[in-house]
């Protein structure tokens, strides 16, 4: 007997716009232009789904990519064309140059011993294999020490080794007016003044919105093609992506002096009808977004309509205030939880985090779709 069929789709949906991701590139690539506008695409795209974006992106005109690991990058590789160009920004791993070379990726080399393992395998294959330099000037991540830079020409002179570009990334660029923005192009500059004749990258998203000093031959926008804010107290341009709903499991009347959800944080200060929304933090929806009688948390919308979380957030459900909707939502019907009434970035604020963490965090029980949109008319 065949196993009996397993139901879905009766929990949230998560749905990504593969047009507004092509229309952010081309609207970056039109801000960039003279330089060279990449993709990256690392931690599953932002939570969008790598293949599905990356596609996109190729599709928008990108044939520069950037993910964080080679296996990120193998998935990338799968989905694109044979002219799409694969950087992995966590570097070369030990002992891997034979599959980065079998799967033609760029490792962003960023020290001695994974600069010395890239030329061996250049000079075992007899080819320059392509490749960026990394350096460190002052994020103090990955990079080459700049006290290491005449190191690294001397071994890269010594096959005659010429890098396919040389990069560095900006620690403080969502805030322009940080003195730290100007003291790395001021490194950076310095260390281009070695590779003379070698394309350099300097900008993330933040980089290339907020000055053209930065953008160089090649920007690596991240954050900004899935729609998050990338420059601290400016206007987001860019258009949303994704749009989450969870849908009501039913609704309930509480009465003033009840308190809601775990730890008994938040009391009525009304007798009010409360929607219970399936979702929680084990998709994604932090407890950090909760609320209580000292502090305000998110809202979702439902029916156009902002509503207040009330209470602590659980593992799979939340309360919302519902008492001011002209009619209570029906079991089944959905709940915005991220999308035209409500951004990452406003849930973003109310955790005390950033729009980054909220996209990357979108990994729950979602039925997961992907649709195209037109341009907006003007």
């Amino acid at each position: 007997m065949a196993a009996p069929a397993i139901a879905t789709g009766y929990g949230g949906r998560l749905t990504v716009d593969l047009g507004a991701l092509k229309r952010n590139w081309q609207a970056l690539d039109k801000v960039s232009r003279g330089a060279l506008t990449g993709a990256v695409v690392k931690a599953d795209a932002y939570g969008t789904g790598i293949a599905q974006a990356s596609r996109a992106f190729y599709e928008a005109g990108a044939r520069f990519f950037f993910a964080a690991t080679p296996d990120e990058g193998i998935a990338v590789r799968a989905a694109l064309p044979e002219d799409s160009h694969i950087f992995i920004l966590s570097g070369l791993y030990p002992g891997s140059a034979p599959l980065y070379v079998g799967e033609r990726l760029m490792p962003c080399l960023a020290s001695i011993p994974m600069l010395e393992e890239w030329l061996q395998a250049c000079a075992a294959s007899n080819q320059a294999l392509p490749a960026a330099l990394h350096f460190d000037t002052g994020i103090n991540r990955l990079g080459f020490r700049l006290n290491e830079t005449s190191i690294v020409k001397r071994l890269i002179d010594s096959i005659g080794y010429a890098p396919q570009m040389i990069m560095s990334h900006l620690a403080c660029a969502d805030t322009p007016a940080h003195e730290k923005n100007r003291t790395q192009l001021a490194l950076f500059t310095s260390v281009m003044a070695q590779f003379p004749g070698i394309p350099a990258s300097l900008s993330n998203s933040a980089g290339l919105m907020s000055n053209r000093d930065n953008h160089f031959q090649m920007v690596r926008p991240g954050i900004a093609l899935y729609g998050g804010r990338a420059v601290a107290g400016r206007r987001n341009p860019m258009a949303p992506v994704v749009t989450l709903e969870a849908p009501v499991l039913m609704t309930k009347d509480v009465k003033t002096g009840e308190t809601v959800g775990y730890g008994a944080l938040q009391t009525m200060s009304r007798d009010s009808r409360l929607a219970i929304v399936a979702i929680g933090y084990a998709d994604g929806f932090f407890r950090s977004l909760s609320s209580s009688n000292n502090h305000r948390g998110t809202h979702v919308a439902i029916n156009g309509q902002p509503c207040p979380v009330v209470g602590r957030v659980s593992m799979d459900m939340i309360g919302v205030d519902v008492t001011d909707l002209p009619r209570p939502p029906a079991p089944g019907e959905m709940a915005e939880i991220i999308g035209k009434q409500i951004t990452i970035d406003d849930h973003a604020d109310i955790a005390n985090t950033i729009g980054y963490e909220v996209l990357t965090s979108l990994k729950g029980r979602y039925s997961r779709n992907y649709m195209e949109s037109a341009a907006p008319t003007a």
